[in-house]
C-alpha cells in the first residue's frame, strides 16, 4: 500500500487541523469556493523567492502576473497556467510557484487569470490560454507550464495549436495533470478518499467545466486525442504525485507518447498528494520537483537552439 512521505504526512495532518472548519469547496457557490482558495493559498505564498522583477501586467486583455528571476538567461519565457479545476485560484494564488518554477527555469514567468468555470464553460479558458500565446511578445522564445487543470488547459492549447498550424511552444512542462474523464480508474479508486482531492470532488470539478457529451472531444480531454496530434506535440516535461486520483491519467498519457516513439520526460513523486508543488515553503519534494522540472526545460531548450 503507497503510503505518505514523512514530509507530506506531516503538512497532511498541519492542514486538517488548519482547515478543520473549511469544508468541501465543490459543495460551496463558486464565488463562496473561490474566496476560501484564495485566502487557504496565503500560507503558500509567505516568504516568497526574490525576484529581479515582479509586477501585475494586462496581457491579450487579462490581468496576469509577471515575475523575473534574478537569473534570467534573457532568451525563454514561460505561459503559465494554474489549476484550480478550472473554477479556483488565480495567479495570486500561485505566486510562489510561479517564482520557484522561474528560479528553476532562469527565465520569466507569466501567469494569467483565465475566464473560469462553471460561469465559463469549455471552451472560455481554453481560449484564454490560446489568446495569451499569440499574444506573447517576439524577444524569446516561448514553453508553456501548468498543474493539475492548468497542465490540461495547457496540454489542450497545443493540441490547438497544432490543428490550427500555429507556431508551437519550445516545451510544455505538465504538472500532475488532468487529461481524461474516467473516473473509474485504478488511481481514482484507490486514492478516492484523498487526501485533498478526492475522487468527488473532481467528478464535480468536471460537472463545473464540460458536460458529459464534450468529454471525448480532445481539447476537453487531451487523452482522447488521435496518435497523429500527440506525435506533434512539443518535448513535454510530465510528473505526478502518486497519492492522486489523476496519477492514471499522468501514467497513461506518458505511455501513449512512448508507444509513439517519443522521448518525454515522467516523473512519478512518491509519497506525495495532488497539487505538492504549491506547499515547495514547506515540502521537500515540491522543491526538488521545481528543480527536475527546470534541468529538462533547460536541457530541451538548449539542445533545441
Amino acid at each position: 500500500m503507497n503510503r505518505l512521505s514523512p514530509s507530506m504526512a506531516a503538512v497532511v495532518e498541519w492542514l486538517a487541523k488548519e482547515d478543520a472548519g473549511v469544508g468541501d469547496p465543490t459543495l460551496m457557490a463558486p464565488s463562496q469556493a473561490r474566496a476560501v482558495a484564495e485566502l487557504t493559498n496565503r500560507r503558500w505564498n509567505s516568504d516568497l523567492p526574490e525576484m529581479a522583477d515582479a509586477q501585475t501586467v494586462v496581457h491579450a486583455g487579462m490581468a496576469a502576473r509577471w515575475v523575473v528571476p534574478e537569473n534570467d538567461r534573457g532568451t525563454e519565457a514561460i505561459l503559465h497556467v494554474h489549476g484550480g479545476g478550472w473554477a479556483l485560484c488565480s495567479p495570486a494564488t500561485h505566486e510562489g510557484a510561479a517564482r520557484q518554477l522561474a528560479n528553476a527555469c532562469a527565465c520569466p514567468v507569466l501567469t494569467i487569470e483565465y475566464r473560469l468555470a462553471p460561469e465559463d464553460q469549455f471552451p472560455a479558458g481554453l481560449h484564454d490560454v490560446l489568446s495569451a500565446w499569440r499574444a506573447r511578445s517576439p524577444d524569446r522564445r516561448w514553453s508553456i507550464a501548468g498543474d493539475s487543470a492548468g497542465a490540461n488547459l495547457g496540454l489542450a492549447a497545443m493540441l490547438a495549436m497544432i490543428a490550427a498550424g500555429d507556431e508551437l511552444p519550445a516545451c510544455g512542462l505538465l504538472f500532475y495533470g488532468v487529461y481524461g474523464a474516467d473516473f473509474d480508474t485504478e488511481s481514482y479508486i484507490r486514492n478516492a478518499a484523498g487526501p485533498g482531492l478526492t475522487r468527488d470532488k473532481m467528478m464535480r470539478y468536471w460537472g463545473w467545466y464540460a458536460p458529459e457529451e464534450a468529454r471525448d472531444d480532445p481539447l476537453v480531454a487531451p487523452l482522447t486525442a488521435d496518435d497523429d496530434a500527440l506525435r506533434a506535440l512539443p518535448p513535454l516535461y510530465l510528473n505526478a504525485a502518486e497519492l492522486d486520483p489523476l496519477l492514471f491519467d499522468s501514467e497513461a498519457l506518458s505511455r501513449r507518447l512512448l508507444t509513439l516513439g517519443r522521448t518525454d520526460v515522467f516523473d512519478r513523486v512518491p509519497g506525495v498528494v495532488h497539487g505538492f508543488m504549491q506547499m515547495s515553503s514547506v515540502l521537500p519534494e515540491a522543491r526538488e520537483a521545481f528543480e527536475k522540472a527546470g534541468n529538462v526545460f533547460s536541457k530541451i531548450t538548449v539542445e533545441s537552439r
